[in-house]
């Protein structure tokens, strides 16, 4: 019986786990489970997945949670904090811990985990994006288990060789981060000025909160998972390429020297990389329906358009800088994505923000997650102060 924290329990891959859980309740019980803003969710998940501890972001919503769980008479104990986060992250009684929080606010409670060796799962991206060689270095160290979520990266970790740490000796010559290409796939610059939020959250093919649905549609997402495939697979940006595919039905692909490429395919739930990161090495059913090719029937590809989408070129050339120019790309990105949901500045005006904090600060290299979160700080400021100067 594992034991699990989730870290993002009331978002979409929070409620994905959920699912897959409850289908094998002698496999897995639930520690922990953390949300930010839906209490009422968070309350009910807490009632029916008996956890033992909810952490919430501060004191007035963990009385409102406190107040709902009583009323239920649920024995949940609620905290609060990231400390908080933190504690239920790394606490003996767990085994395996979801990394589902959604930005640079994971980073903390997840390296928390990592440090003390606990399995992870990881579906914050940000934190390997961020923090990339402080985060494997304390994997390492720590021997934690770090298992790939995003339904690209579990591909290609289902496509490699059981020892892949290093690429070269592994006969690996490319990996093929596959990209749906979003809501607007086809579409030229000129024809974005006018896109809405309500538009941008219209995902053709996965289910995703705001912030990843807007990412998925300027094809910042893309650019995040590259810089993140670097440091999860111990790859250079130019051993990765970005292939559209707007059926999402080929999840990922690994090139090997001998010309051979093999691919995972299945249909667009994230149920499928959850249960298989949560069983891993085995296998365990998902809910996931079988995979019909004969209804696909056809597989199409294309070439990303850089012109169009240039989050995306801004994201690989700040994977080619390194130091903390992901973490600046990353944390400009966050405050353009909210300042252009609250209608504040146009989808085209993001990349805008995120170029200009890129070139508007010195490229360093953190030794420390607090040198770390004092980029990050610093990029927020700019791009907020630039975001002062365009907002419509």
């Amino acid at each position: 019986m594992q034991a699990i924290t989730l870290l993002g329990a009331t978002g979409s891959i929070g409620e994905s786990t959920l699912d897959v859980i409850a289908r094998h309740p002698d496999k897995y019980s639930i520690f922990a489970l953390t949300g930010n803003q839906q209490i009422e969710k968070l309350a009910s998940q807490c009632q029916r997945h008996r956890a033992q501890f909810a952490v919430v972001n501060d004191a007035t919503a963990a009385a409102q949670l406190r107040k709902l769980l009583n009323e239920t008479g649920c024995k949940t104990e609620v905290l609060h904090g990231v400390e908080a986060l933190c504690q239920v992250a790394s606490a003996v009684q767990v085994d395996t811990v979801m990394a589902a929080i959604v930005g640079a606010a994971g980073l903390v409670p997840t390296m928390a985990a990592v440090k003390a060796g606990k399995k992870i799962l990881l579906a914050n991206k940000e934190s390997l994006v961020m923090a990339g060689d402080l985060f494997m270095r304390a994997v390492a160290a720590s021997g934690s288990v770090l298992l790939p979520i995003d339904s690209e990266h579990n591909a290609i970790f289902q496509c490699l060789p059981g020892d892949y740490k290093q690429a070269e000796q592994s006969g690996i010559s490319k990996l093929l981060l596959s990209a749906s290409g979003g809501p607007f796939r086809g579409w030229s610059a000129g024809q974005m000025t006018e896109i809405t939020p309500e538009q941008a959250c219209a995902h053709p093919n996965w289910s995703m909160g705001r912030k990843i649905s807007v990412d998925s549609a300027t094809l910042m997402n893309k650019g995040l998972e590259l810089i993140e495939a670097c440091w999860l697979f111990n790859v250079s940006p130019s051993q990765i390429e970005v292939v559209v595919h707007p059926q999402s039905v080929i999840h990922s692909l690994v090139q090997y020297r001998d010309g051979s490429v093999l691919a995972q395919l299945g249909n667009p739930d994230m149920r499928t990389p959850i249960a298989h990161a949560l069983a891993w090495p085995e296998r365990i059913e998902s809910g996931v329906a079988d995979l019909d090719l004969f209804e696909v029937a056809r597989l199409d590809f294309e070439q990303p358009d850089m012109q169009s989408f240039p989050c995306l070129q801004l994201a690989c050339d700040a994977a080619s800088a390194g130091g903390d120019a992901p973490a600046i790309l990353n944390a400009a990105n966050e405050i353009a994505v909210q300042a252009f949901l609250d209608r504040r500045i146009g989808f085209t005006q993001i990349q805008q923000v995120v170029d200009n904090t890129l070139s508007g600060l010195d490229i360093s290299e953190p030794d420390s997650l607090d040198g770390v979160q004092e980029s990050d700080q610093k990029a927020r400021i700019h791009s907020a102060n630039y975001i002062s100067q365009i907002e419509l």
